[in-house]
């Protein structure tokens, strides 16, 4: 295996793992909507959750294009890459829209990710600055509340927004995330050694179609459950 493949394995392998826990997340929820379990979606376990996966995302974003700049990717290759992002954002707004109109998904993470795409590229090159400002935007976040320039009323009175979506991602704190994403590859964190075993493989695999199963699991994942509650309803008559 070359260098360079090995390195692209360890970053799909951390978007895998991502993927993972994004599809146990939702799994829950939808279990939650159907009666199977109860939970509070408001207390700091579920908040914390949501947050790591987020976190694990959008620092990808930022690791991997610290790899495209110091592999000189090509312009049309990052081009592709974000045309293949913002379809898939359309889609997800398109498809909550029709759905459910009322609190379809206007920035959700894949439409944070096309912004983010844009943002870091010029930061990606030189890591030391970019985690820099990517943590003095999450510590004035934190402690400044600057976040609520971009917060999801922000948009609401800016652009009509609805009051209520089923995703939304704060662009200022998690731009920060995204900034510290370079840091990973100056670390050289790509270049861990991983087992060759199939969880390994599988994680990679993921990572490598992260958008493709973004877009599909919910439609796999929402079905099964409503098919096991309709035929636990059955089975009780």
């Amino acid at each position: 295996m070359s260098s360079s493949q090995a390195r692209f394995n360890v970053l799909d392998s951390y978007r895998g793992l991502a993927v993972v826990l994004m599809i146990l997340f939702h799994f829950c929820w939808d279990l939650r909507d159907f009666g199977f379990v109860t939970f509070d979606d408001r207390s700091d376990f579920w908040i914390n959750f949501r947050a790591l996966i987020v976190f694990m995302f959008v620092t990808a974003v930022g690791w991997s294009s610290y790899l495209a700049t110091h592999n000189h990717q090509p312009l049309r290759r990052f081009i592709k890459n974000q045309t293949k992002v913002a379809l898939g954002a359309a889609l997800i707004s398109l498809g909550t829209y029709l759905a459910l109109p009322e609190q379809w998904v206007f920035f959700g993470i894949l439409h944070f990710i096309f912004t983010a795409g844009f943002i870091v590229r010029p930061l990606a090159g030189r890591p030391v600055i970019s985690c820099i400002v990517g943590l003095l935007l999450i510590a004035t976040s934190y402690f400044y509340h600057i976040d609520a320039l971009t917060s999801h009323r922000w948009f609401i009175h800016t652009f009509s927004a609805p009051d209520a979506t089923l995703d939304f991602i704060n662009p200022l704190p998690w731009l920060g995330a995204v900034l510290i994403g370079p840091i990973f590859g100056y670390l050289r964190l790509h270049y861990v050694k991983l087992p060759q075993n199939i969880s390994v493989k599988a994680l990679t695999f993921l990572g490598r179609h992260a958008l493709l199963a973004y877009l599909l699991h919910q439609l796999i994942l929402y079905p099964l459950v409503m098919g096991g509650y309709f035929f636990m309803a059955l089975d009780k008559q």
